[in-house]
């Protein structure tokens, strides 16, 4: 009898109720796959690169406060990853607490720093001024208010009197809802991505991204122009561009990038070309399909095909052709 193959594992940012976890559960239901709750995204990606877990979903992006720092830093560092899926998941949260709070007692507020980032004008024309308590997900502090509640844990360890958490998290935690649709902008959303060990590049779809990290060679003048001209003329769109702490001296920077294009692209496979000459540092973390799966628009000229017929003259006039 062959025996069953293991069911992939995720880890994720825990526990249980997380948006990470809604956006784990979009790509593999809990019947195909070995969920790994982690206290933290960066243990999320470790977890990958020791061989404990097969992939990692993480929050990179969010449409309010830019880019998650830590998971930014966390992939430009260490043994390379890669990301290969990005999915978007629309954010709004509720404000939870235990049986017998009112929306009146509430002085403390536990949330995520880019929960509380989100609802900040919210609870500030609502609530007045009240403090933030600072926690490692958005469910951390709703499983604690559970523990208290079943007397698992005593209440001097509730250091706040209320939480920002996910809507699913306030019946699976069994929390009184104070208000709902608690958000700053209604429409806002985090972008996840699927983080993996490196392998096989997936076939290109025509509408998709590329990720990396690039370092400018020097502090001067016209540097970053350099660097962006690599792209625009290649007719390639960066969707992203941030700077972070390169770590190694004040004033020097890493550059994480997405880019509207695939690595099997002959324009996105001559940019990296040159971005390889001109940069001392550059990580590839990936080309994959863009969540809306809207086709990129191609700049005249930047297609495949334009980038062969280019090659073919060059050739026949190397080989003494007149053309």
């Amino acid at each position: 009898m062959t025996a069953p193959l293991e069911r992939p594992r995720y880890a994720y940012l825990g526990p249980a109720g997380t948006f990470t976890e809604d956006a784990l559960l979009r790509l593999v239901s809990r019947d195909q796959a070995t969920l790994l709750p982690q206290n933290d995204v960066i243990s999320a990606i470790e977890a990958v690169r020791e061989g404990t877990a097969d992939y990692a979903v993480v929050a990179i992006e969010n449409s309010v406060e830019g880019g998650v720092t830590a998971v930014l830093d966390a992939l430009a560092e260490g043994s390379p990853l890669v990301i290969s899926r990005e999915l978007l998941v629309p954010v709004s949260f509720t404000l939870g607490a235990l049986p017998g709070t009112t929306l009146e007692s509430v002085r403390r507020i536990a949330a995520h720093p880019h929960a509380w980032a989100q609802c900040r004008q919210w609870i500030r024309r609502h609530l007045g001024t009240v403090s933030h308590v600072a926690v490692n997900s958005n469910t951390s502090a709703a499983a604690l208010m559970a523990r208290v509640a079943a007397g698992e844990a005593p209440t001097a360890l509730m250091e706040f009197d209320a939480a920002l958490v996910p809507p699913a998290a306030v019946a699976h935690y069994s929390l009184n809802t104070l208000a709902s649709g608690v958000a700053d902008n209604p429409s806002a959303v985090t972008r996840f991505v699927l983080v993996a060990r490196a392998g096989q590049v997936p076939e290109p779809t025509g509408a998709d991204k590329t990720t990396l990290v690039v370092a400018l060679p020097d502090e001067r003048a016209g540097a970053l122009l350099e660097l962006l001209e690599q792209f625009s003329t290649r007719g390639i769109n960066l969707t992203r561009i941030e700077s972070r702490p390169s770590g190694d001296a004040l004033g020097r920077y890493l550059f994480s990038i997405d880019a509207e294009a695939h690595i099997a692209e002959p324009r996105m496979a001559e940019a990296l070309i040159g971005l390889h000459r001109f940069s001392p540092r550059l990580r590839y973390l990936g080309s994959y399909p863009k969540a809306d799966f809207v086709p990129t628009r191609l700049r005249e000229g930047t297609a495949a095909e334009d980038y062969r017929a280019a090659q073919t003259w060059l050739a026949a006039v190397q080989d003494g052709q007149a053309v």
